[in-house]
């Protein structure tokens, strides 16, 4: 099987490193953005297998991140889940409404368990 490859969208750098060492350990091939623009640029250039997506970032959001790639039909088939630290019902209605697959709290997520999600997926 071909190394999958996961775009982590994170401004947070202990967070972002984290990710990073725990997905590459786990085989994966990881590309990094700090902002929404860039991760938008990256995602048009490179089509990742899969996003894993913040949601407070600066230039552009999590979610006109999720309402462009929406809107682009050479990626809005790219699975995105989030991991934010913004938690409650509406936060997470309007991610699932404009693709996310799954979404997690940062604080009550276990990297193990994420890990596994995306396993699930790609």
């Amino acid at each position: 099987m071909p190394n999958k490859t996961i775009l982590i969208v994170e401004d947070d750098e202990i967070i972002l490193r984290s990710l990073y060492l725990t997905l590459h350990g786990e085989g994966f091939t990881i590309a990094t953005a700090e902002d929404g623009q860039t991760a938008y640029e990256m995602t048009e250039r490179m089509t990742p297998d899969l996003i894993l997506l913040d949601l407070v970032l600066p230039k552009k959001n999590g979610f006109e991140y999720l309402r462009e790639k929406q809107s682009n039909k050479k990626i809005d088939k790219i699975p995105v889940v989030v991991l934010s630290n913004l938690s409650g019902e509406e936060n997470i209605n309007r991610a699932t409404d404009l693709g996310a697959i799954d979404y997690f709290v940062k604080s009550n997520t276990d990297l193990e368990v994420l890990v596994e999600k995306i396993r699930t997926i790609i």
